[in-house]
């Protein structure tokens, strides 16, 4: 037992003159500092042996800060990146707003341009008219007819004559409640009376399908009828008030032992191009109906005369 208790005495004391050491180096190295410090700042001797010392360290210093400047210019990177991406996703969007307004914008101005266009078409027009818009095409290959934005209720009537900026489109053949089916110029079902401007021959033009062009039939070939005239609607039939340009002619073929021409004609309506029409008001259809019977009194009149003719011619013989 005593001598376990020598044995830790001597290593408390062991201990302590360790430490007692350890205090002595530092207070003696704290006191070399302070008179090094004190030296160095009032001498100029040790400058040299700084720069020196400077020299030395500057390759330690720069394999420390470099990899720190590398990951802040990595961090400055990535987040200048991020923020880029980012206003170029704003200015993208900002981009197709402005260039969806910019098309609304000049959808607008064409709408205004065919209005105008419309408005001229009908200057010496007496009659009501309203404007609708196309809703649809139909896609069968042999008719050609479009659905407006019109029908009853907005007094859109069967038989009605359509038009767009440059001519004559069609007629209005079926009216439901808010739509109306029209058909066009072009269909094979189509017949217009027609006049020529420069001559005033009358004839009839009909259609020949969709995408096809128009043609006058039953002219003789010694009318004087001449490529690029202008063809408008004559008014008779009362199916289609007159002076409205329906086509030009493009071509005339006259051949040996025929007694027609072959006359070939561009409606002068935009009929695949157009979205804006305007339906024309006609008169009244007690009018028309009293014009038609009009019409068909003319007609009797004239076989009732013509037959008198004969009669007494027959007599005379």
């Amino acid at each position: 037992m005593s001598q376990m208790i020598n044995v830790s005495n001597e290593e408390h004391t062991l201990l302590f003159k360790h430490n007692t050491a350890a205090a002595w180096r530092f207070v003696f190295l704290f006191l070399i500092s302070i008179v090094l410090m004190i030296y160095d700042h009032r001498s100029s001797q040790t400058e040299k042996l700084h720069s020196s010392l400077t020299t030395l360290v500057a390759p330690l210093q720069f394999s420390i800060s470099k990899p720190i400047e590398i990951a802040e210019w990595l961090k400055s990177s990535f987040s200048t990146h991020q923020q880029l991406t980012q206003e170029n996703t704003n200015l993208k969007s900002q981009l197709l707003l402005q260039k969806a307004e910019m098309q609304k914008i000049i959808s607008l101005q064409k709408e205004n341009k065919q209005l105008r266009a419309l408005l001229r078409s009908t200057p010496t027009l007496q009659t009501n008219y309203q404007v609708a818009q196309i809703l649809a095409v139909s896609l069968e290959p042999f008719l050609a007819q479009v659905i407006l934005d019109k029908g009853k209720k907005q007094y859109v009537y069967k038989g009605q004559p359509v038009i767009d900026s440059t001519g004559l489109m069609g007629q209005v053949i079926q009216v439901g409640d808010l739509t109306s089916r029209v058909m066009l110029v072009s269909d094979s079902r189509s017949a217009i009376p027609v006049q020529d401007e420069r001559t005033g021959v009358r004839a009839i033009v009909i259609g020949q399908g969709p995408g096809r062009l128009l043609k006058l039939i039953n002219v003789p070939q010694t009318s004087d009828i001449r490529v690029g005239d202008e063809l408008t609607t004559s008014g008779l039939g009362l199916k289609f008030p007159i002076g409205y340009p329906v086509g030009k002619v493009l071509k005339v073929e006259n051949y040996p032992g025929q007694h027609f021409s072959t006359i070939s004609v561009r409606p002068a309506a935009n009929l695949e191009k157009s979205r804006q029409v305007l339906l024309i008001e006609q008169k009244s259809e007690a009018e028309i109906k009293e014009a038609k019977q009009d019409l068909k009194n003319i007609s009797k009149e004239q076989e009732q005369d013509q037959k008198l003719r004969q009669t007494l011619g027959n007599t005379n013989l």
